[in-house]
């Protein structure tokens, strides 16, 4: 049914407005919950490159997160949490078990890069649909797949490191394909590429990369033994937990 429903909001989407088109990208099936194995491969300008292994907990269509770093073993042990909320500021957290703290990340710190990714703290926060404007652009193609294309822009409450994104939506699935980034000055940042998979009813994100054009350094992410649907439990997204690595 829920297939069904996607290949009838596609048909429908022929003249449908950036907004319109956001909303259905917005309410799209998501797991109820989500475990996996993460490997980020940073490399620099030089081609110098550094991987870490991570395990990742999430609920609610990532909205709550808890991220633990396994390797390389100066970075076990560190973890981060993520509490998303509607009404006000998100909270951050990471535990830096070699300072024994926990480190909190206030809202004016979202554009600083996650543990020197190109990844900033806000990329790893979901795209509130209110809190933007979306103008339609012209579809296009992108690796064979038909896409939307709209500009996205944060409205100033948001206070985003960013003034706009270009992103390019699968028309089937509506699953983000790529995007452009662009700072406060209007220049192009990041330009960012996604890969999904099929579970269940799901489109689930096995592969994000990420290209800082303006250092020249990128961010490869992959997601391993995918989980969903398990039945993670609320409880574990607290910050005590942060501090306790999980057995597998």
């Amino acid at each position: 049914m829920r297939i069904l429903l996607l290949l009838i909001m596609s048909s429908l989407a022929v003249g449908q407005s950036g907004q319109e088109i956001a909303k259905w990208v917005d309410e799209k099936p998501s797991p109820k919950d989500m475990s996996n194995t993460t490997k980020m491969i940073l490399t620099n300008s030089k081609g110098k490159t550094r991987i870490n292994i991570m395990t990742s907990r999430s609920i609610d269509g990532n909205k709550k997160q808890i991220i633990w770093f396994m390797e390389p073993k100066d970075d076990r042990g560190v973890a981060f949490l993520k509490i998303e909320h509607n009404n006000k500021d998100d909270e951050m957290r990471m535990w830096l078990p070699a300072f024994k703290k926990v480190r909190r990340i206030s809202s004016k710190k979202k554009g600083d890069a996650f543990m020197g990714s190109d990844l900033s703290y806000e990329d790893l926060t979901n795209r509130e649909l209110d809190e933007h404007d979306y103008t339609r652009l012209d579809d296009a193609t992108v690796d064979g797949i038909d896409c939307y294309v709209l500009e996205i822009v944060p409205k100033p409450a948001l206070r985003s490191s960013y003034s706009k994104h270009v992103s390019w939506i699968a028309k089937n699935g509506f699953y983000g394909v790529k995007e452009m980034s662009y700072n406060k000055r209007g220049e192009l940042k990041k330009e960012k590429e996604f890969s999904y998979q099929r579970m269940k009813d799901y489109y689930v994100i096995e592969r994000v990369f990420v290209e800082d054009v303006q250092k020249n350094h990128t961010t490869e992410v992959t997601f391993d033994k995918i989980n969903v649907d398990s039945g993670l439990k609320a409880s574990l997204f607290q910050e005590k937990n942060l501090k306790r690595l999980p057995k597998d």
